[in-house]
């Protein structure tokens, strides 16, 4: 007889393993969506979380109060929160998505070969994907609309604090998919906060899983680094750096290092640490930090750094490597790109990184030297965001170097097949 633990396991297994089957067969069908059909199952969705703004509002305040209660960081609290601005920025995304150019079945590259073959390279989708996260409703919208444009059926495991809120997000995308006629089973939300589920997920879910794609703290990225079956799309962390050089404009600056790291501290391209060319520092320093105390920042800088701006508290050899999400920005001054460069490759978690100039080549060379996934010039680091780069929204960012890096949109979640034509050749 099993025991009580023993049963739930199962249970939650059996459970998992019937949501990758339903995936894996509602895959094909999506493949050979057309278009139009997935064009009209995005906009249906985006009308649903229109129409179902106060449902979705009620849930989330139900995830909000037990947020509260089990002491959520406010961090956390913030990525959790859904307003009225929010749900019409989730659906605006999912227009936007829906409005992208489908790229299933793009030719990449043709060529012909010299015995009459011709060669085509297509893109299709990618096949059956996990997306893992926590405290952030939008994920299920987000990636929900991404993978069906991708022709991707997609499994989302929500994290237990944002449960109520996400069923309501994702019963909008099952009205959308029902409206245009398409498997209800493309886009399947687990329902349940066992955490045995992410388990199966890391396994695979026999063999139903291509690929996973974790969203949330250090924590769940190690694990799912760590111990998934499948290949993974995924950033650890977003320690992001903007370096001001000694050309830089100072009113450029003051407002893009306050943006950067104030407009939202929660998410993955806040910056979390300053650099300033020493040569600047007397002209330089002190409007920039002044501007994002008054803002609510805290500053954390070195002996250097406080000399000039009391205020700021000491920064320790931490605070470089430190993820804060939170009004905290660690400040050290840097004499000039290079060791701008040094300190930037030695600490990032290569995820985004902006420089501060009007002089080209420092510009270049801080482009050419730095080996992150997103580089800006006279840009806040906020701009990493699929949404801004034209995608529609993204899944995530990926700071790895294989398939896809940087967000994770629309074509990132496609593969690609050879057609190869022929008119009775044989090889010798």
């Amino acid at each position: 007889m099993l025991t009580t633990n023993e049963k739930a396991y199962h249970d939650t297994a059996s459970l998992m393993a019937d949501i990758g089957r339903r995936a894996r067969a509602a895959a094909r069908p999506l493949a050979v969506a057309s278009a139009e059909r997935k064009h009209a199952a995005l906009v249906a969705m985006a009308g649903a979380l229109t129409a179902s703004e106060q449902a979705i509002l009620d849930a989330n305040a139900l995830d909000l109060e037990n947020g509260e209660e089990t002491g959520l960081s406010a961090a956390l609290m913030d990525r959790l929160t859904l307003t009225s601005s929010r749900i019409r920025d989730m659906a605006n995304g999912i227009r936007a998505i829906a409005e992208l150019r489908d790229p299933v079945g793009d030719v990449i590259a043709a060529w012909d070969r010299p015995n009459g073959l011709s060669i085509e390279r297509v893109r299709t989708p990618l096949g059956v994907i996990g997306v893992i996260y926590e405290s952030r409703p939008n994920v299920t919208a987000d990636a929900g609309a991404l993978c069906l444009k991708a022709g991707d059926p997609v499994i989302l495991r929500g994290g237990s604090d944002s449960l109520n809120s996400s069923l309501a997000i994702h019963a909008c995308l099952v009205a959308g998919l029902k409206a245009a006629k398409l498997p209800e089973d493309a886009i399947q939300l687990v329902p349940t906060t066992d955490r045995a589920a992410v388990g199966e997920m890391l396994k695979g879910l026999g063999g139903s899983l291509d690929v996973l794609v974790p969203r949330g703290g250090r924590g769940l990225v190690e694990r799912v680094q760590a111990d998934a079956r499948v290949p993974v799309f995924a950033h650890l962390e977003g320690i992001c750096h903007v370096y001001v050089d000694r050309s830089a404009e100072l009113d450029m600056a003051v407002k893009v290092v306050v943006n950067a790291k104030m407009r939202r501290t929660g998410i993955c391209g806040a910056a979390e640490t300053l650099l300033i060319d020493r040569a600047v520092a007397g002209t330089h320093l002190v409007p920039i930090l002044g501007a994002l105390a008054k803002a609510g920042c805290e500053i954390r800088g070195t002996a250097e750094v406080r000399a000039l701006f009391p205020a700021a508290i000491p920064a320790s050899d931490a605070d470089w490597v430190t993820e804060y999400l939170d009004a905290i920005i660690s400040v050290k001054l840097v004499d000039g790109v290079g060791e701008a460069i040094e300190h930037i490759e030695t600490h990032s978690s290569h995820h985004t990184e902006a420089i501060i100039a009007e002089d080209a080549e420092a510009v270049a060379r801080f482009f050419d030297e730095i080996d992150s996934a997103i580089l800006l010039h006279n840009a806040s680091t906020q701009f990493a965001d699929g949404g801004e780069f034209g995608m529609g929204a993204e899944i995530g960012i990926a700071t790895g170097k294989m398939h896809a890096r940087g967000p994770v949109g629309v074509e990132q979640l496609t593969s690609f097949k050879y057609r190869v034509r022929g008119s009775g050749q044989v090889r010798p």
